[in-house]
This record gives C-alpha cells, structure tokens and sequence, in this order.
C-alpha cells in the first residue's frame, strides 16, 4: 500500500478492505488495460464503474455520435454532449470522476479487419455491442490474443453476461451464426435501468478476472429477467464445430 498516494488509499478504501481485494488486487486494477468495445447502454456504466474502481487504462472503442435517444440509459453522457463523439465525451466524464485512470478512446468501427490492432495490449475485453458482426470480430481477437471477453447483452427487460476465456466455449460456441430475426434495442426498446444493471455485472465480472476474486462467469451465461426479477445461470460447452476454437 506504500505504493498508493494518500488520495488514492482514500480513493480506493472500500476496496482495500476486502480480503479478496485488498492492497494487492488494487495495484493489480491499477496496472490493467481494459478495452470496452461499444461507449452505449453497457459500456457506459461499465466504463464508469471500472474508472471508479481505479483500473488503470481504459481503452473505449466506439465510432458513434451522442443523441438524445441514448440518454435513456447511456450514463456517462449528458444534454450538451449530443451530437458530440461518443468517446470523446466519454473520456471526459471519465477523467472527471477519476484522473488517476489513463482513458485511451478509439474514435474507430472495431471490424474483423481492424479487431486485433484494436484490442492488443487489453488484459480484459468487454463487448457491449449490439451487432453480431462486430460481436463476432471481437470474439475472434479476443481469442488469437488470448484474452478474456466479458460479454453483455440486453432487450426490452432481459439481459444477460458471459465470460469466454481461452481453453472454454468462446462467443461463437454459443451463437454459431447471426440469427436471421436478431432484434435489437432500436427496434423493440430497453428498460434504461437494465442496461445499468448488465454493464455493472459486466464491470464486476472484470474486476473479479483482474484481482482473481471469487468465480468469474467463466464458460457460463447469466440470465437475467427484469420483469420477474430473477436470474439463472447455465453451463456452456465447447462446439466441436465452432469456426473460431475448433482448432485449440
């Protein structure tokens, strides 16, 4: 703890506190890279509370502009932001609540092209996107970097969060192809609270991977249904023919 400023044991002294944290986990918060693909209704709250929580680079990826219909549930941003780049404004918010976190943001379209260069040097990879084709480009990084990727989703009032880290199912065991009637929040809508409640296990499940506190959603999926308040989780397996790891 020597190592921490008085500020930042300030800071971070509800983290400390935790055995499964403690000085330890927070210096190893403070020298991780998080890359968040997607600064929306996920990576936003996600971002907020990683930033809180002192990781120390925060890498956003996202080549969209503020409107007023993300305001609903995209926290980081306010009024005055609309029309400006998601990142940038995101970044700013982000310094704002904590300038000891370096915020790296990627005014970028993560595509399979671009997915690697994008995503290298991130000890942990969140993908808050709401497109299969991105989600599918990031999965395959995640994998060739040997990375983990937390993965959310949300619609209308169920959400759910993943983690596929390398040698377990990855994304693609569990959603082989694109559904041909995928819906998306702009079609059928999203509670705006949801999207809080998912990007904030999303930040969770991060932290856990980094400090190694307790047991990561590794290989499993969280279900949760916001109607009824209730969550389940189920057991992913590998797909002996998934195009991505079907050749570890």
């Amino acid at each position: 703890m020597s190592s921490f400023s008085d500020e930042e044991r300030q800071r971070y002294a509800r983290h400390m506190l935790l055995k499964e944290i403690g000085g330890p986990g927070q210096q190893r918060l403070r020298a991780a890279t998080v890359a968040i693909v997607g600064a929306g209704g996920l990576g936003a709250p996600a971002a907020l509370y990683l930033a809180a929580a002192g990781v120390g680079t925060l890498r956003l990826i996202d080549d969209d502009f503020v409107s007023f219909d993300n305001l609903q549930r995209q926290i980081v941003f306010k009024s005055e932001d609309v029309g400006a780049g998601k990142v940038e404004r995101a970044a700013a918010a982000l310094n704002a609540l904590n300038p000891n976190v370096s915020i790296d943001p990627r005014h970028d379209r993560l595509t399979e092209a671009n997915a690697r260069a994008l995503l290298q040097g991130a000890d942990v990879i969140l993908d808050g996107t709401d497109d299969f084709t991105t989600r599918f480009a990031v999965n395959a990084a995640a994998r060739v970097l040997n990375v983990p990727l937390v993965s959310g989703a949300v619609g209308r009032w169920d959400g759910q969060v993943a983690v596929f880290a390398p040698g377990g199912p990855c994304y693609r065991c569990l959603v082989p192809d694109a559904p041909p009637d995928a819906e998306t929040c702009e079609r059928v809508g999203v509670v705006g609270a949801l999207t809080g409640v998912i990007g904030s296990m999303m930040a969770l499940e991060a932290i856990k991977i980094i400090t190694h506190a307790g047991e990561p959603l590794l290989g499993r999926l969280l279900i949760f249904d916001g109607l009824s308040a209730q969550a389940r989780v189920v057991t992913l397996t590998r797909d002996p023919a998934c195009p991505v790891c079907k050749y570890e």
